[in-house]
């Protein structure tokens, strides 16, 4: 029974730091534009298989755009 006193404050804590997290990763833009880093994906596994052709520069500005066609 003396455990509760120590496992529920514990468990409370975890969920609060939990919460805080996924909340900065959706306030800092970590979920917008997940359709182009599936294609960075598959591009660089095209680009890994031939070494002679050179990489393309990741578009820094890409993380920041919103989601095209995405209208009600």
């Amino acid at each position: 029974m003396e455990s509760l006193y120590l496992l529920i404050p514990l468990s409370v804590v975890l969920v609060l730091l939990i919460g805080a997290v996924l909340a900065w990763a959706a306030l800092s833009g970590q979920f917008e534009n997940l359709e182009s880093e599936g294609a960075r994906i598959l591009d660089e596994d095209a680009a890994s298989a031939d070494p002679g052709r050179p990489r393309p520069a990741p578009d820094p500005e890409s993380r920041r755009r919103p989601a095209q066609g995405s209208g009600d």
